[in-house]
């Protein structure tokens, strides 16, 4: 599970615009810590239904992910928002999905600093900058995002 000091703000993507997009964040940052990491869109889905007694099939996943089902069923989303404790409104229009976007990535900074993956003082210092300095770290950031971005292609 990779996970970075900030997650994509760029174009209003956070922590995705398309549904594949968000479908994937979820899974690459607020899958539960005690589920253990998926290897595939099987073990993705068995966990998914076990958790939920919705039943998903890996092609579903599979179709989610990849963006090959722009319009899944409502028991679909529903099993997802249970799983990844997200509200169903996470899945829908821009308008209403940004602000709970926002919160989750705000909710997966906070599971990175309790687990260790983020210090907390690195956040503290963070805040504690002038807002130039700021500015210039959100540069850095976003740069070394794209950078990784274009990397993982």
């Amino acid at each position: 599970m990779g996970r970075g000091i900030m997650r994509e703000q760029a174009d209003g993507v956070s922590p995705g615009a398309s549904l594949a997009e968000k479908v994937e964040w979820l899974i690459q940052n607020l899958w539960p810590a005690d589920a253990g990491p998926p290897r595939n869109n099987v073990e993705t889905a068995a966990t998914i239904a076990r958790a939920t007694g919705e039943d998903i099939s890996s092609t579903t996943v599979w179709k989610l992910r990849t963006g090959r089902q722009e319009n899944p069923q409502l028991k679909t989303l529903t099993a997802l928002a249970t799983f990844f404790g997200v509200p169903i409104g996470y899945f829908g229009f821009a308008g209403e999905s940004d602000p709970i976007g926002d919160d989750l990535t705000i909710k997966a900074l906070r599971r990175d600093v309790e687990q260790g993956v983020i210090r907390p003082e690195v956040l503290r210092a963070l805040v504690d900058l002038s807002p130039q300095t700021r500015r210039v770290v959100d540069e850095m950031i976003l740069a070394a995002a794209a950078a990784d971005r274009t990397r993982r292609a």
